[in-house]
């Protein structure tokens, strides 16, 4: 499975990993916070592409004026989508482990 992937990649590098929600094993969204040293939380998730097919985007970062606004962002989603991954990466630069081709999802 992806999920375990991406977390077993961002702790073998030094970082933290882990499951924020689990969703439908087969066919749930998976969402990835990244965040560094707990700050800059970022979320990528994979959206169509007309050329490249499905492709992680980075659709919400973090305001650091208002923090809360992440998380209720993820509540959110998470309420309408039960099936939904949640994951959350703590490493510098950890775009790079969902970027390689081997984490599409």
């Amino acid at each position: 499975m992806a999920v375990a992937g991406i977390i077993r990649a961002a702790e073998a590098a030094g970082g933290f990993g882990a499951v924020l929600h689990k969703g439908e094993r087969e066919a749930g969204t998976i969402l990835v916070v990244m965040a560094e040293r707990g700050a800059n939380l970022r979320l990528f998730e994979l959206l169509p592409d007309p050329e490249k097919g499905r492709v992680w985007t980075c659709t919400r970062q973090q305001d650091p004026e208002n923090p809360a606004d992440f998380s209720e962002y993820l509540d959110r989603r998470r309420s309408r989508d039960p099936d939904l991954w949640i994951v959350e990466l703590d490493i510098a630069d950890g775009e790079r482990f969902i970027l390689r081709q081997g984490f599409l999802g």
